[in-house]
């Protein structure tokens, strides 16, 4: 306790030469270093020992201070010694016996495994490389949209059931997590004047989640704005890609629909490529169901209200628009009946695919 060390010079340096001693009595039984650092502290630290040892020469006379405070010094400089000569041992110690386990120096050594690209970057990277061969441009967006871009400007008035809570993330300030990748269109459109001819490929969000649908996943849509674009033109856009994609026999159907950014609208259904839409393959087949047919998307010719939207006179343009899924398009060139597959980040799963 504070008051009652040693009073004589004498006394303070045997009390300061006894301490190294101690001290590695108890280094010997220590095997970690965070057990030695601790011991030094108890030692050497501000509430250590030898601290506590120094507060007793103010009671000794001036002349004899410097040599206890020599015999200080010399007691914390051969406790550090002992410090860092036991952790050379711990150290050679760990060292000699990861050298002592066995080790078979004529094993083939262990090849590191190539990365590649994921299986939904693949197919997004193929459609855009098909669009871009037609003469289309990659345009992207941000992912936080104002409502006006991702419905208002779209034909999509507030009471739409697509703007209802259960299908889309509302965020604070009018904004929203884009639900498709078409104000990527109002965007490019309000930026200048027609033609305009791009895809636009990115994340989009919904509040789904089960086999077929994720909360978040990637969509590709089309805009083809001109003078004297037709539905003509979209159909012959729309084989061309799916023939590139799924194969040269590959047709497509078009289906009336709605959506209210397009009129008319259609959905886009291609020709079975596994069973080819011929029986008996086509009753058994997994992919059609039996019915020859796989939906891939939707389409149509833009609808009036959204060139008023962006500043276009309709009588001057027409356009057509379309959209598909990326994971539904994976999980058609693949076979994957699952899309939760593409995200678990399995790699058993993602090894089977090529790298790209």
């Amino acid at each position: 306790m504070a008051g009652q060390g040693p009073q004589s010079a004498q006394e303070l340096v045997r009390s300061f030469e006894a301490l190294p001693a101690e001290f590695a009595r108890e280094l010997a039984e220590l095997a970690s270093e965070q057990e030695i650092r601790l011991l030094q502290a108890r030692y050497l630290g501000k509430k250590g020992r030898a601290t506590e040892l120094m507060k007793s020469l103010g009671s000794i006379p001036q002349s004899d201070r410097p040599g206890v405070g020599l015999a200080a010094n010399q007691t914390r400089e051969a406790i550090s010694r002992l410090v860092e000569a036991r952790l050379a041992e711990l150290a050679q110690a760990e060292l000699a016996a990861d050298l002592a386990r066995a080790v078979d120096v004529t094993l083939p050594g262990r090849r590191r495994r190539r990365g590649g690209l994921h299986p939904l970057t693949l197919v997004r990277l193929e459609i855009e490389r098909i669009f871009q061969g037609m003469g289309f441009e990659v345009r992207t967006g941000p992912w936080l949209e104002s409502e006006w871009n991702n419905f208002d400007a779209l034909n999509t008035p507030a009471d739409h059931p697509a703007r209802d809570m259960q299908d889309t993330f509302f965020v604070e300030g009018g904004q929203v997590l884009r639900s498709h990748t078409s104000p990527v269109q109002i965007r490019t459109m309000l930026a200048g004047p027609p033609p305009v001819k791009i895809i636009a490929p990115g994340d989009v969000f919904r509040r789904d989640d089960d086999a077929t649908h994720t909360p978040m996943f990637p969509q590709c849509e089309g805009l083809h704005v001109d003078a004297a674009v037709s539905f003509e033109d979209l159909k012959a856009t729309l084989i061309t890609f799916v023939q590139r994609f799924f194969g040269p026999e590959t047709h497509i159907r078009l289906r009336p629909s709605f959506f209210p950014f397009t009129e008319p609208s259609a959905e886009v259904d291609a020709s079975c490529f596994a069973c080819l839409g011929q029986p008996p393959e086509r009753a058994t087949c997994r992919l059609c169901k039996g019915t020859g047919w796989i939906e891939i998307g939707g389409a149509g010719m833009v609808h009036p209200n959204v060139f008023k939207a962006v500043g276009y006179d309709k009588y001057d343009v027409t356009g057509f628009a379309f959209g598909m899924g990326v994971s539904r398009m994976a999980m058609l060139r693949y076979g994957v009946a699952d899309l939760r597959l593409f995200y678990e980040n399995d790699l058993r799963f993602l090894r089977q695919f090529p790298a790209g």
